[in-house]
């Protein structure tokens, strides 16, 4: 760059000049100076003609030294720049200094925002004899300003949109920011809660230690068990109620300051959500039920029809040889005989009635020990007169020394079912009289699984559609003859069982469904010899205990306490439940047991544990409810809320003698 002529005529005076006298007056030394500072640095005379530029300023205008010197302001940044500058040039001229900052406007060059400090000069004390201009281009710091604060309003825009609660919290667990979601899920209007504990607002008062010392843990050694985290949890609202919420922690702190920003969901409506799903799931889980029932529903009136025949006609045989014979010639083993068919008669209807009750009724999951050959037998029991009055028959084949699963038997009871109805319905409309189901269970190669397998010699599943059986309401059947859900729900108990239900590919023509279920943590095999049934007679006499039985039905009652008194127990009775409590007051010591029917007239089963709840509540433990209404809505609510247990009638004396062990804790009785 050309060297200013006008550089050679400053001169210095007074100040911080003064400690560099020599250099202060060196040109080489004021070029180096004025070419070092970061900003643009021009000197302009009276007329605004340039008399020296810094590198910085030539740099800007993309102008050499040679080309700037002596032009005009005008000439090199535009009249428009120029024009600017001439109001400010006459106040200069006048010897008033000038600083000032903002957007100005370069022509071609843009518009920059500038601080900008304008200096007159004086030549030997004389009038100004031009301008020292010092520019600072603060563009692009502003530009980052400007985008840094659009950023953070753009950051705290989703903050306050976002549909999760925020809060802010710092290391003394104080709250520092709170959204207005956040607002929504606690209740808290922000400016409650800013400085305020955040234990103190949200945080059960079970958790809050563990809430103070986890926050001490990781400010002191950084670790943490929660942070990164998606947890689910309980927090109170401002009224306090206890909300479900999934929470997750994270490290915001900024510039050495501690801060954790905790986002927080309410599970609320996802929770009731839920619930209703699985209400309606349950609802589509006993439509099918009962829509399977409905089908075999005549079946089984038949079904109890031909052993409550043989009941009848047994006992009235036996009432008349009773009456008209001499006892003296009375034959006590046809009399045995006689006594045992009506036995039998009256357990194959108590068997079709409970199976067809647990098929029905609408109750949770219970996992009990299930005896394969037993379950495939009460499903042929079920649907039997059906498939024999259709001319399909019928077979079993099972493997021998099967495990005992542990499982929900009426759920795997309802699954059989319901494939063997829908093999039924198949070979229906095949039609013929070569018509067979089989019924298959073994253990797969391995042992760690029992297959159960139903398969038909019907028309079969077309290809087409194979892969779409199992989708809930598809179906192939006319209106009116099925849900569509069967298999779909059929899959989905199995599945909760840790197994499958899939389509084989079975014998043609004909369709085969596999039930494959794990025997993992699975007891006893059924080929083990089963305990000795109780001899018949009086049973070895346990420890002596008082039953009070509580039935409206004579009849009920006399039976009890027969049974009752063959396995010494001592019995009192009473037809209320008004009237039993009235007998507690009057018995000398409190019953080892209770056995109560559910529904009575004058204090049903309800209203009498609802006293003993009140009175005596060290009698609830042993109580036991007999029902023949396990159906019922009320019933099932009441065993469900009291979970009392309960025993369904019919009974066999051995129901009685086990329900009393298991509730009394003894040894076996009967």
């Amino acid at each position: 760059m050309s060297r200013p002529f006008v550089m050679n005529e400053l001169e210095t005076s007074g100040g911080a000049g003064e400690l560099l006298p020599a250099a202060a007056s060196d040109p080489e030394f004021l070029h180096a100076l004025f070419d070092s500072i970061p900003c643009r640095a021009v000197v302009l005379d009276r007329d605004a003609v340039f008399r020296y530029a810094n590198r910085e300023f030539l740099d800007f205008a993309g102008q050499a030294g040679d080309t700037v010197i002596g032009r005009s302001l005008g000439e090199v940044l535009g009249e428009a720049v120029a024009q600017s500058y001439a109001t400010l040039m006459e106040r200069l001229l006048a010897g008033e200094r000038v600083r000032r900052e903002g957007w100005a406007d370069y022509g071609p060059r843009g518009r920059r925002y500038v601080q900008e400090t304008l200096t007159p000069w004086r030549h030997g004390g004389g009038p100004v004899a031009g301008v020292i201009a010092i520019v600072r281009d603060m563009t692009d710091l502003k530009a980052n300003e400007a985008a840094l604060q659009a950023t953070e309003a753009y950051n705290a825009a989703i903050v306050s949109t976002a549909l999760d609660g925020i809060v802010v919290i710092g290391d003394e667990g104080t709250v520092v920011d709170y959204n207005p979601a956040a607002e929504a899920i606690f209740g808290y209007p922000k400016a409650e809660v800013i400085g305020r504990s955040i234990s103190d607002l949200i945080i059960p008062p079970e958790f809050r230690a563990a809430h103070a010392e986890g926050m001490k843990r990781y400010l002191t050694t950084g670790e943490s068990r929660i942070l990164g985290r998606r947890l689910q949890l309980e927090a109170l609202r401002a009224d306090s109620r206890r909300i479900p919420i999934e929470l997750a922690i994270t490290d915001v702190t900024r510039n050495g300051k501690p801060l954790f920003a905790a986002h927080m969901r309410d599970l609320t409506s996802e929770r009731e959500a839920s619930a209703e799903i699985e209400r309606q799931r349950e609802a589509l889980y006993q439509k099918e039920k009962l829509a399977a029932l409905g089908s075999l529903l005549a079946g089984v009136a038949h079904e109890l029809n031909n052993p409550l025949a043989i009941v009848l006609g047994q006992a009235t045989l036996l009432r008349e040889i009773l009456e008209e014979d001499d006892p003296a010639t009375l034959d006590a083993a046809a009399l045995a005989e006689r006594c045992a068919k009506i036995e039998n008669a009256a357990n194959r209807c108590g068997r079709i009635v409970k199976s067809f009750l647990a098929m029905a009724r609408q109750r949770k999951g219970e996992h009990q020990r299930v005896d394969i050959p037993e379950l495939l037998a009460d499903v042929v029991n079920l649907v039997g007169y059906n498939l024999r009055s259709s001319g399909v028959e019928v077979e079993t084949e099972i493997a021998p020394a099967l495990p005992v699963l542990i499982a929900d038997r009426d759920q795997l009871h309802q699954v059989i079912v319901n494939l063997v109805v829908n093999a039924h319905q198949a070979l229906d409309e095949k039609g013929g009289t070569d018509r067979r189901i089989r019924l298959k269970a073994a253990c797969v190669t391995g042992g760690d699984a029992i297959e159960i397998s139903v398969s038909d010699n019907g028309p079969g599943i077309p290809p087409a559609i194979r892969s779409r059986i199992f989708e809930p309401f598809f179906s192939t059947k006319p209106q009116g003859y099925g849900t569509g859900i069967g298999l779909a729900i059929s899959r989905g108990l199995v599945e909760t069982h840790g197994g499958t239900l899939e389509l084989g590919e079975g014998e043609a023509p004909g369709a085969t469904f596999l039930i494959r279920l794990p025997i993992a943590g699975i007891g006893e095999n059924v080929g083990e010899p089963a305990p000795a049934k109780a001899a018949r007679g009086k049973a070895p006499a346990p420890s002596r205990g008082t039953v009070l039985v509580v039935d409206d039905e004579k009849d009920i009652v006399e039976l009890l306490t027969d049974m009752l008194r063959q396995l010494d127990f001592e019995v009192v009775s009473t037809q209320s439940g008004k009237a039993a409590i009235a007998m507690l007051g009057a018995m000398t010591a409190p019953p080892d047991a209770i056995i109560c029917d559910i529904r009575m007239p004058d204090g049903d089963g309800p209203f009498f544990y609802g006293w003993l709840e009140a009175n005596h509540p060290e009698l609830l433990s042993r109580i036991v409810f007999l029902t023949g209404d396990s159906l019922g809505p009320s019933a099932s609510r009441f065993l469900a809320r009291s979970k009392s247990p309960s025993l369904e009638k019919p009974f066999s004396r051995a129901d009685i003698a086990t329900m009393l062990e298991d509730m009394m804790g003894r040894s076996r009785i009967g």
